[in-house]
């Protein structure tokens, strides 16, 4: 089947990406307000977009009640914020940070969460979280009154000890970390134990990793 974005509804339009664009990671955003209230929120429109520099991208969504979200104000207010990584472990104190609540709420505190001072920004990191990284807003992008993506510069990354193989070579025990992604539907998950490897091809020598393209 076709189907038509440009005249479909949004509601259907939601749908069909959000079952499709899977496994999404999930970037579980620290911010703070200029009063000093830290909130936190769960993104999954989230990835990593360039290392030269090293950009994270966010898409945040509008409120239903046709506001901008927390997250969003405080991003383009303080131009800061942190991305905590979602483990097995935190998956259900995140689960509890995507409450409904009113605006200067600290999620946080509903989850039972402590956080940790980051080391350049004013956003803490949250305690639980192996891998936090710290960004300062470098772009934004509208599309609608509430709905934008924020751009980030990672200026700092947090990485518990236990984690690293060799912090000399950077080497991470990625399997270890057990991140859990964000899959169809409502409540849907997924965890990352599933994997299997592939030999990247090299040219000229495609035909002995699967044949010529």
């Amino acid at each position: 089947m076709q189907f038509d974005f440009e005249t479909m509804p949004t509601a259907r339009a939601e749908k069909i990406l959000l079952s499709t664009v899977v496994p999404r990671p999930i970037a579980w955003v620290t911010t703070q307000s200029p009063n000093g209230v830290v909130n936190a929120a769960p993104y999954s429109f989230f990835n990593i977009m360039g290392i030269d520099p090293p950009i994270i991208a966010i898409g945040i969504q509008g409120h239903r009640e046709h506001r901008r979200k927390d997250t969003g104000q405080n991003i383009l207010t303080s131009a800061e914020f942190v991305v905590n990584l979602v483990t097995e472990a935190t998956v259900a104190a995140m689960n509890i940070t995507c409450i409904d609540a009113p605006p200067g709420v600290n999620e946080l505190e509903l989850a039972g969460l402590a956080t940790l001072e980051s080391v350049k920004i004013k956003p803490p990191r949250i305690a639980a979280s192996p891998v936090a990284f710290e960004c300062r807003l470098e772009s934004s992008l509208t599309f609608s009154p509430n709905q934008s993506i924020v751009i980030g510069r990672v200026v700092n990354a947090f990485i518990h000890d236990d984690y690293m193989l060799d912090h000399a070579r950077c080497h991470i025990d990625t399997p270890k970390l057990k991140l859990v992604a964000r899959m169809h539907g409502a409540g849907w998950y997924a965890r990352t134990c599933d994997q299997f490897q592939l030999e990247r091809p090299v040219w000229p020598n495609q035909d002995r990793v699967g044949g010529a393209g």
